[in-house]
């Protein structure tokens, strides 16, 4: 079984919210073949809760504008380190950088096939540990 169309037009359009509002390392799974509760994951994040927040309202809003979807519920966007958007047929988890390094959700769903996204999505990859690099250069210039 493979994830529906409705659910890769949804994961293409969340992909490209968060891409839209500068998320790292966009990356979607097909897990409709071991899991029966939802067809695919999108995993996106941020250097700062701030940004998870943004990102995750973005997503909502872009699904619930152009094309009618509304999760089913919505976990974590207290503390915006791990936001959960469950839109049933497919599932949006938006992290802090932190939390995608500490849970690696990649390791758990490496198995499955990706997806494949707009330009945009794909184009975010490895941009955390960019920025990762970039900001412990500052970190390191302002210790001094």
């Amino acid at each position: 079984m493979t994830a529906t169309d409705r659910s890769i037009e949804l994961i293409n359009a969340a992909a490209q919210a968060a891409a839209d509002k500068l998320a790292h390392d966009i990356i979607a799974y097909d897990v409709s073949d071991v899991l029966s509760i939802t067809d695919a994951f999108l995993l996106a994040s941020a250097p700062s809760d701030r940004q998870v927040k943004s990102i995750v309202d973005e997503i909502e809003e872009r699904l619930n504008k152009d094309l009618g979807a509304k999760p089913v519920r919505r976990e974590g966007d207290r503390e915006a380190r791990w936001v959960l958007l469950d839109y049933v047929d497919i599932v949006v988890h938006v992290q802090h950088s932190e939390e995608r390094v500490f849970y690696a959700l990649e390791r758990l769903w490496k198995d499955c096939p990706e997806i494949d996204l707009p330009e945009e999505a794909r184009a975010t990859r490895g941009k955390a540990s960019a920025h990762a690099e970039a900001t412990a250069g500052d970190q390191d210039g302002e210790l001094l």
